[in-house]
Formats: structure tokens, C-alpha cells, sequence
């Protein structure tokens, strides 16, 4: 086998076997197990043993597989988007700022409209941070104003008017129906209306999210699961940074 070609590792290397966990509308008896095999054929995955058959009651029934996928990657035509700026820990942050830009930064963060889970900007924002790794509101050169959950979009824009702000931060985490691309494509497009797209910097972060998305979506970057503060932080001073050497 090719050292670029990527296959799922089961038993030994490259044999393809996966483990694959769904929920279907049918009985939990052999009925419901030969249409899940079904399923997983026409889906194109061959040797299939279902292991597991939980009843979900209500005429809903969850299975547990393993297959093996005829399907591989190639590595060497393998592409990503990411943001691509160098990552300092707190401290190198703080210095940076104050060495390159002279002033705090400021930063607005928030759950837009619906959505009411801040795990996610609190681990950014918060002091305590998550996970060892201190949120913005610990360093000394960000003033970092986290609005919570559940913020209008029209509100988080006139908190980041009010406050001049040099970047805004918005957490998705639910994702269900695509009301994330929803609410964050309606964000941009306010910002767009009342001209403050071009004044700050407009970061998101959530499960669903990536670099490459956020800049579909119009967002200068895209920040996904396990991304710590001083990620978003690096981002921000050195892009700030960039900005005010263009302006000079």
C-alpha cells in the first residue's frame, strides 16, 4: 500500500473495518437488523456484522456495526483551510500587544439569538478559561466583555459600537437545521448594513465550525472544537498587528 493512501485501521493496518453507531424506524428484531445490513450494503460497505441493538421504544430501534469501508484518501491531495497566524501562550500575547499596538484590546463576545449554550465563549472569554488555559479576560492588554447567551445580533452590535471594539466573537453550538449558518449569516449581513464589517474583526467558534466555513460565511476566521483562548488571542493581536503596520 501507498504511505499517502489513508484507509480505516480495524484489526491491522489498512483493512478498512469501521464502527458505525445510527438509529432507524424500525422493530429491534431480525426484521429491523436485516434492513440496517441492507442499509450499510447499499451504502457501499461489505463484511457486516451487527453487534449491537438497542430498543429505543416507539418504534425506533439503535444499531451498533462493524463493516469494512472499500473507500480511501489520499493524503498527498489532501487540502485544508486554517488560520495560519503563530499561537503564543498568554504572556507572549500580552507583550505583543503592548509592544506592537500600545493599547488594550477590545473584544465583544456572545451566543447569538437562539442559542443559549456558552461553554464555548466562556471557555474564551471567561478568566478561568478551560482546560489550564486561562480566557481572555485573565490577560492584561484584552478587555474582553462577554454577553452571555442568547444576545440578538442587532444587540451585540450596538454593545460592540458602544465599546469601539476591535474584534467580535460569536459561539454556535447548536447546529440543528443549520441554525448556526442562519444566525451567523444574518449577523454579517447587519454588520455589512451598518458598516461595522470593515472596523472589527469577526471571529466565530463552534462544533460545526471551521476556518474555511467562517470565510464562506464572510467572517475573517473560524474556530473549531478544542480551540483554547490563546488561539483566538494570538489571532487577534497579530492580525491587529498587520492591519495598523499597513496603516503606517
Amino acid at each position: 500500500m501507498k504511505h499517502n493512501i489513508i484507509r480505516p485501521y480495524g484489526d491491522k493496518s489498512g483493512d478498512g473495518k469501521v464502527q458505525l453507531s445510527f438509529t432507524l424506524p424500525v422493530p429491534p428484531d431480525d426484521w429491523g437488523k436485516e434492513a440496517a445490513k441492507q442499509l450499510l450494503k447499499q451504502m457501499g460497505f461489505e463484511d457486516i456484522i451487527i453487534c449491537g441493538i438497542r430498543d429505543l421504544h416507539e418504534g425506533f430501534t439503535h444499531f451498533i456495526a462493524y463493516a469494512v469501508t472499500p473507500c480511501s484518501v489520499d493524503s498527498s491531495k489532501i487540502k485544508v483551510k486554517k488560520v495560519d497566524t503563530p499561537v503564543m501562550e498568554m504572556e507572549e500575547v500580552d507583550e505583543f500587544i503592548k509592544e506592537n499596538i500600545r493599547r488594550k484590546i477590545t473584544v465583544v463576545g456572545a451566543c447569538i439569538e437562539s442559542d443559549a449554550h456558552t461553554v464555548g465563549i466562556d471557555a474564551i472569554m471567561n478568566m478561568k478559561g478551560y482546560n489550564h488555559r486561562y480566557g481572555l479576560e485573565r490577560y492584561q492588554w484584552f478587555n474582553a466583555i462577554n454577553l452571555g447567551a442568547q444576545v440578538p445580533c442587532e444587540e451585540l452590535l450596538r454593545r460592540a459600537r458602544e465599546e469601539n471594539a476591535d474584534a467580535v466573537l460569536v459561539s454556535q453550538v447548536v447546529t440543528q437545521n443549520n441554525i448556526h449558518i442562519h444566525n451567523l449569516t444574518r449577523l454579517i449581513e447587519l454588520a455589512e448594513t451598518e458598516k461595522l464589517r470593515d472596523k472589527m474583526l469577526f471571529i466565530c467558534g463552534g462544533p460545526k465550525i471551521s476556518h474555511e466555513l467562517a470565510i464562506e460565511l464572510g467572517y475573517d476566521a473560524g474556530f473549531g472544537p478544542g480551540t483554547y483562548a490563546n488561539e483566538v488571542a494570538s489571532y487577534i493581536a497579530v492580525t491587529l498587528a498587520k492591519k495598523l503596520a499597513q496603516k503606517s
